[in-house]
């Protein structure tokens, strides 16, 4: 059962990570992580399948081995939360707070990948 459970989870996180292709603050390789360890105790075939995957394969792997970040896959991640951060501020009547709030999370979160080296 809980076997079952993993792999609909994994397929889940999947799907997430294939609509962030799509959805631009939506990140899709942090979802194939999680899908690829999810599916490395449910299903060995499917983990393998994304392992081999020609899009998601290699930043697994290299997650994996090294806890790396390509620099293409880091200049894209930064680029895109200082527009939201952006874009946030520009056209958000959110408290300041609020806004503070988020750009901590983004700065943060920029550190991380940042902090991560390369493959």
């Amino acid at each position: 059962m809980m076997r079952l459970i993993l792999m609909a989870l994994g397929w889940f996180f999947v799907g997430v990570g294939i609509v962030g292709i799509f959805v631009p603050l939506l990140p899709t390789t942090p979802f194939m992580i999680l899908a690829a360890a999810l599916f490395a105790r449910s299903s060995p075939r499917f983990e393998q399948w994304l392992l081999d995957h020609p899009r998601f394969g290699q930043p697994l792997i290299d997650w994996r081995k090294q806890g790396a970040i390509s620099k293409k896959a880091k200049i894209i991640a930064v680029t895109v939360m200082a527009i939201s951060f952006a874009a946030m501020m520009a056209t958000s009547h959110a408290p300041a707070f609020v806004k503070l709030g988020v750009g901590v999370v983004l700065l943060c979160s920029a550190a991380f990948v940042l902090s991560r080296p390369h493959p």
